[in-house]
């Protein structure tokens, strides 16, 4: 039956035309993608790619502060290690001194002893002074290990970033392949279409000064500039890469994360947003840009368009802060 069904299909699609003799047969067609839903595929996989570049941003913070953590343990640990030798060549030399050619009992000592008053005082002084080497040898050992199990802890936890970090650069490698692979098909698609003459873009006039207008104003002059995943300038920036070498020229130091960056101010609510305040998007947070006034900010987009103004409720707002 299913042979009987693709032959009448067949046949079906055979137009005989009597008066020429022909035999047209109809070809299958297909649609070319539409370049709406094409860009629309791009703009998600950049979307996804910078969201793996900034948990990589995050993953490289958490490893600096873990490097200083451990770095620090190492120190204490050194410190802890020679004063506990110290005490241990200390009460060494205190345990030969006592018993070396002292063969004496206590009773016996007391007993010729021409004030044993004073020498049963001694005797507890000594004791005491054996039992508080002791304490400080036991509070030693104690922090000696505690120190060394802090550094284990901080190298699994190094260990662990960089199993992380690994797979975030693999994660993205791999939106990036796709990214392109999308991007190709829609210029291909673009160069089909009507050119589109595009003038060049009017940077508009922020009226501010002080350390918000030092940073508006290097961000504004970054528009045009290339969007790469993790770069923090000259040339080329990500979301947070802009927003922080913006503000730095102001002498405020930012992470290199927009995560991170909305810990780095003020809270802002939307009535009060002023230029220079730093406006984030999407939950959990992965893009910033700066609000630059007249509903505008200006950031570092997507590798298709780079840095550049927009409208800033053009993505899902999640809030903003003031540095400084």
């Amino acid at each position: 039956m299913n042979g009987r069904k693709r032959t009448a299909s067949v046949l079906a699609t055979l137009c005989i035309t009597a008066l020429s003799g022909s035999v047209l047969v109809a070809a299958p067609t297909f649609a070319e993608p539409d370049i709406d839903d094409v860009q629309s595929r791009v703009d998600s996989l950049y979307k996804k790619a910078e969201q793996a570049s900034e948990r990589y941003n995050d993953a490289r913070l958490n490893l600096q502060r873990a490097q200083k953590r451990l770095t620090a343990l190492r120190a204490d640990l050194d410190r802890q290690r020679d004063k506990f030798e110290s005490v241990r060549q200390d009460m060494a030399a205190s345990v030969v001194s006592q018993y070396q050619g002292q063969a004496l009992s206590t009773t016996t000592q007391v007993l010729l002893a021409k004030d044993p008053d004073a020498f049963l005082d001694q005797v507890a002084t000594v004791s005491g002074y054996n039992d508080q080497q002791s304490e400080m040898m036991a509070d030693f050992a104690v922090q000696a290990q505690q120190l060394e199990m802090r550094e284990a802890a901080a190298k699994r936890e190094l260990d662990r970033i960089a199993a992380t970090k690994k797979t975030l650069a693999d994660e993205k490698a791999e939106i990036d392949d796709k990214a392109a692979e999308a991007k190709d098909l829609l210029d291909r698609l673009e160069a089909r279409a009507a050119p589109v003459s595009r003038s060049a873009e009017r940077l508009p006039d922020v009226p501010v000064s002080g350390r918000a207008g030092a940073a508006v104003s290097y961000a504004l002059g970054q528009v045009g500039d290339s969007y790469v995943y993790g770069a923090a300038g000259p040339s080329a920036f990500d979301c947070s890469g802009l927003t922080m070498m913006a503000w730095a020229q102001a002498g405020v130091g930012l992470p290199h994360s927009s995560g991170a960056q909305m810990g780095s101010g003020s809270p802002v609510s939307q009535d009060q947003l002023q230029p220079g305040d730093l406006v984030f998007y999407y939950s959990p947070v992965s893009h910033v840009g700066i609000y630059i006034g007249n509903g505008q900010i200006v950031h570092a987009a997507n590798p298709s368009t780079g840095v550049q103004v927009s409208p800033v409720f053009s993505m899902p707002y999640s809030g903003a802060v003031r540095p400084g």
